[in-house]
């Protein structure tokens, strides 16, 4: 029995986590519950699963979640600091690092530093503070199991090739709601069209910087710190199936592959039940179904979010931490009607322009940095 903290339980991730854990309750026990904001979904989470205790990050909701739960046995607790020290309780053995964006970084670094084996969705992790993330990850004997569809399908093709070289990453790209357009095309593209999705269900951050191509920018970024691959090793195939999820290529130049349906419930239970796999109720993927798998190029010069986070990770530094969290503010604004899709990459190249360069910075400086481009913004 593995006993299961979430980090944001009420969103996409954290749902879908709990649909693999209702299917498996002979494996998985829910200890710990963290949402944002969604206290309703919060409480009927914990009155289905009955976990030790549940956090709610926004403080303004403690009251509701208290009260509903107030003849129950799950003890309630609020606010991001809660959060972390939820994770290091001794019974957490796993951590579902859910969180959207730059505000999952701190929860987890917490639970690393308990020791806490990590199932990681949360890629702006990696992406803010790679090389800090993986130092203490290392001196703390953590293992850090990726979760996104991408990375969970290089890590199991590399199972069994821990002394073969890499010789490249290919990371397939959906290319989102907006693939095959070109600028003149997206002035005024709304956000319900940028939302629609023809493969996943995601959430709303995740699916706009799908469209961006600057959730595969990301990806790259994770990519190289999750496999020790140098970013120009590693590269972006659009493949508009979704159904070959990443490949590795080794020196040899031979290709292995991980396919299967558009579901994040196979990379979250493959995460949650590692180094076994276990029986899923999802559907099997046929090749007679889908005949054709087609891959082209990205379309850099439209959606040129992807060619910033190479730039960014070239960079290094405190960079990366600039771009995503100009990102996080555009998407916002774009969310609020108060910028168009198009401008997103001009507000972030802008913002990592503009940003004093700091070439080792330490986590305190990227906390900071971030503070600084979300008030600059």
């Amino acid at each position: 029995m593995k006993h299961i903290a979430i980090l944001g339980s009420t969103g996409s991730i954290g749902t879908q986590t709990l649909n693999v854990i209702r299917r498996h309750r002979d494996l998985f026990e829910v200890e710990v519950l963290v949402a944002g904001s969604n206290a309703s979904l919060l409480v009927e989470q914990a009155l289905e699963f009955n976990p030790n205790m549940v956090v709610i990050a926004d403080k303004s909701k403690y009251p509701i979640v208290r009260d509903a739960l107030h003849n129950t046995d799950v003890k309630v607790f609020a606010g991001v600091e809660s959060a972390c020290d939820a994770v290091q309780i001794d019974s957490v053995d796993l951590v579902v690092a859910a969180i959207v964006g730059f505000a999952g970084l701190k929860p987890t670094i917490s639970a690393i530093r308990a020791g806490k084996v990590i199932a990681l969705a949360n890629k702006e992790t990696m992406v803010v503070a790679g090389s800090i993330v993986t130092a203490m990850a290392r001196q703390h004997n953590v293992p850090i199991l990726p979760v996104d569809s991408e990375h969970s399908a290089i890590f199991q093709v590399l199972q069994g090739e821990m002394h073969n070289r890499i010789d490249r990453i290919l990371l397939t790209a959906s290319g989102g709601s907006l693939r095959g357009k070109r600028r003149e095309q997206l002035l005024n593209v709304t956000l319900d069209e940028v939302l629609k999705h023809p493969n996943w269900s995601m959430g709303r951050k995740v699916t706009i910087d799908s469209a961006s191509l600057m959730n595969k920018g990301l990806e790259v970024i994770e990519a190289k710190w999750l496999f020790n691959v140098d970013a120009d090793r590693i590269t972006v195939l659009v493949h508009p199936q979704s159904l070959v999820h990443s490949m590795v290529q080794f020196e040899d130049g031979s290709i292995k592959a991980q396919i299967g349906t558009p579901t994040m419930e196979t990379p979250i239970q493959y995460a949650l039940s590692y180094p076994h796999r276990i029986e899923s109720h999802l559907p099997r993927f046929s090749f007679f179904e889908h005949p054709e798998l087609t891959f082209e190029h990205p379309d850099t010069e439209t959606f040129r979010c992807l060619p910033l986070a190479y730039d960014a990770i070239k960079r290094g530094g405190n960079i990366p931490c600039v771009m995503n969290a100009a990102n996080e503010v555009a998407v916002q604004r774009f969310i609020d009607g108060r910028l168009r899709f198009v401008d997103i990459a001009d507000y972030v190249e802008q913002a990592m322009a503009k940003a004093p360069f700091m070439p080792n910075p330490s986590l305190d400086d990227l906390l900071q940095c971030d503070e600084e481009v979300r008030r600059n913004g």
